[in-house]
């Protein structure tokens, strides 16, 4: 692990990217977007690729011996493996398809992982100008407030998010709504906001209590999120119950109180 000043050090470039990235998804929120398919629903826009360039410039300029994986380099130019140095992994827009239809559950998500554990989270939903930030080991806060897990303990009484996703075969279509069929009669309710890193800052923040999605684009949709709810108190995990591995497009969250309960109501949805 780094030393905390330096950690601390890292999450100030990484917020100040994050509120300049910010700036131009909230001027373009409200203008015609030009847009994309890079699947039959996944869609990119001209403010995914400015932002990442944004980001990854400033990064570069302050931390030019880091590494860095983007979605939409990723997209253009192959997977590119994690290593134990340093990595910025980054979502330039998280809920692009949200950003596209005006919908204002869209974000930065910038991580960095250190020894391949993620160590500094920013995730910043610029329309509603709320900043989530956590330090592995230093706690989680939105804009500048801390922020702890709900202490919901009972299933019946909780909040569920998760995601469509973005492929529209059969077999996944009917293995999804299948699994929500399932958990809906366990949980109070269900919420899709769009965005993979701001539902898990929902459960960081306690607005939600539980969330888990199965095939999102990649890391950069739970690197930062992932530190972030860590710090608030909760937990991140696999929704097999096996431990989190980040390049395994598989995520579950909730707090310590359910997390037992959740992956049983998982496995019984399967």
């Amino acid at each position: 692990m780094a030393e905390t000043d330096s950690v601390a050090e890292f999450l100030a470039i990484a917020v100040d990217a994050a509120k300049r990235a910010g700036e131009i998804i909230r001027k373009g929120f409200y203008q015609t977007k030009q847009v994309e398919h890079k699947g039959q629903v996944d869609l990119v826009t001209e403010t995914d690729k400015a932002c990442e360039d944004l980001i990854f410039n400033h990064l570069k300029q302050h931390l030019p011996n880091h590494k860095f994986i983007g979605e939409e380099t990723t997209a253009a130019c192959g997977v590119t493996e994690l290593t134990d140095e340093p990595t910025w992994i980054v979502d330039p827009l998280d809920g692009t398809t949200n950003f596209v239809h005006g919908f204002p559950f869209v974000c930065v998500s910038i991580g960095l992982t250190i020894g391949k554990v993620p160590s500094v989270g920013v995730v910043y939903n610029p329309i509603m100008d709320e900043l989530f930030t956590g330090i592995h080991g230093k706690g989680a806060f939105l804009n500048g407030t801390p922020i702890k897990v709900s202490s919901q303990s009972e299933l019946m009484k909780s909040l569920l998010a998760t995601e469509a996703g973005t492929k529209r075969d059969k077999s996944t279509l009917d293995a999804s709504t299948n699994r929500i069929n399932s958990l809906l009669f366990k949980v109070r309710s269900l919420r899709m906001s769009g965005s993979c890193a701001l539902n898990l800052c929902g459960v960081a923040c306690g607005r939600l209590d539980l969330f888990y999605e199965l095939g999102f684009g990649g890391p950069w949709d739970v690197a930062g999120g992932a530190v972030i709810v860590k710090e608030a108190g909760g937990v991140i995990f696999d929704p097999s119950g096996k431990d989190f591995d980040i390049t395994s497009q598989r995520i579950a969250a909730s707090n310590s109180l359910l997390k037992d309960a959740f992956i049983e109501a998982l496995k019984q949805s399967e």
